[in-house]
């Protein structure tokens, strides 16, 4: 059967995901997220929609869903893990912009009607459409997170973020024979470094800097990245403290064990650590060993307040372990050792490092993954470097497809 596909967002680029499916007298869209930058950027408007597939709970591809089922009252087919994650990241979206001053992309009533039009379903589950049958299939990114594959007369699978290799949270995503294969390509060109040398250069820096004396501060986001960290962490033995959104994931993280791949490490991990429930417990964080706490990029949340308590120390110590966009703390804080806070951009005395905990599939892993699923058409999306793929994939149909242009393809 032959259907449109229109990419409303994330085609060449990473952020703001989005795009239809149209055919067989239905539209659906499949993702939906902004891209928290500074304002915020928003996918295209989507056309009315039948039915809505989230493939998991990052606000790049969660993030605008309330705009289109709070409007359209549409089913929204995604894991439970993904939608109560979804939940918290819609109305933290909501609060920022009202922080900022930016205009709300909708309304808390829209995320109440986004809620009540989730259709949970989870991994191997299968539903009919029409003619289509689409099920959903571990993506191996965090917890909950889907691909889907949309079977007709012949098989199309949507990848949404992956990654190959297992993690401490979760199984890495399987590669299923297919026709059409969307993928994502974040990590055109590029390879992480071992894994296992990436743990012990981290686990080495922070014995020095509580060796020294210092304290060692690790922003993190709050959806899977939080959750790793702490589980790596575990077993050292340290005073360790943990604030912000991560904890909330945590709990529900461990409200579903089914997603995980050890949930008692997780559960070992969070009796370990202190959790600050009050701004009052952040003094004594202060006077701990180890700070896990968002936000990821250093631009809000509790990470703020610990920098300005310490960042006049040189024995103390920031590790990043997640991407750091232009435009943000982080890549200013690596770039030029300083920060905007409270208006003013001031000097960070700590040391500063960067580690690769990446969630998603490196360059070669995402090939091996293609070859695997041996397609005939492969579509790159989710990427700014797409083009990097082409000397790998010389055998495969490659479509590199751009926001507004619609294509057709056999499913």
């Amino acid at each position: 059967m032959l259907m449109k596909f229109n990419f409303l967002g994330g085609a060449d680029m990473v952020g703001r995901m989005g795009m239809t499916i149209e055919g067989d007298n239905k539209r659906l869209l499949v993702e939906y997220g902004m891209s928290p930058t500074k304002p915020p950027e928003y996918p295209i408007m989507a056309p009315r929609v039948d039915h809505v597939f989230l493939t998991h709970c990052h606000l790049d591809h969660c993030g605008m869903i309330p705009a289109i089922c709070g409007r359209d009252n549409c089913e929204l087919f995604t894991t439970p893990l993904s939608a109560e994650i979804s939940e918290i990241m819609m109305y933290d979206s909501l609060k920022i912009a009202k922080a900022e001053g930016y205009p709300e992309p909708y309304t808390t009533g829209d995320i109440e009607r986004t809620m009540k039009c989730v259709a949970p379903l989870t991994f191997e589950d299968t539903i009919e459409l029409g003619k289509i049958d689409v099920t959903l299939h571990d993506a191996g990114h965090v917890p909950g997170a889907a691909m889907f594959e949309f079977k007709c007369d012949y098989n199309t699978i949507y990848t949404g973020d992956i990654h190959t290799a297992d993690q401490g949270l979760v199984y890495g995503a399987k590669p299923i024979k297919c026709k059409n294969l969307f993928i994502e390509g974040t990590y055109g060109g590029r390879n992480h470094p071992d894994k296992n040398a990436t743990i012990n250069s981290f686990i080495a820096k922070i014995d020095e800097v509580i060796d020294r004396g210092g304290i060692v501060i690790i922003p993190c986001f709050a959806v899977g990245r939080t959750q790793e960290i702490m589980m790596l962490l575990r077993n050292l033995g340290y005073d360790m403290w943990v604030d912000g959104m991560g904890r909330s994931v945590t709990n529900l993280f461990l409200d579903y064990p089914e997603y995980l791949r050890e949930p008692k490490a997780l559960k070992q991990a969070k009796r370990v650590f202190n959790e600050i429930r009050n701004s009052g417990m952040r003094k004594h964080a202060t006077k701990g060993q180890i700070i896990v706490t968002t936000g990821g990029m250093l631009d809000g949340g509790p990470v703020l307040g610990y920098l300005r308590a310490l960042r006049e120390n040189p024995k103390n110590a920031i590790l990043l372990v997640g991407y750091q966009a232009e435009d943000t703390n982080g890549r200013m804080l690596m770039e030029k050792g300083c920060i905007t806070m409270d208006g003013e951009i001031v000097k960070i005395e700590c040391e500063v490092q960067k580690y690769d905990f990446s969630a998603h599939a490196g360059h070669d892993e995402l090939v091996n993954f293609i070859r695997k699923s041996d397609p005939e058409n492969v579509i790159i999306m989710h990427s700014e470097t797409r083009e990097l793929f082409l000397p790998d994939l010389q055998d495969y149909n490659v479509i590199l497809p751009e926001c507004g242009k619609e294509f057709e393809l056999d499913i």
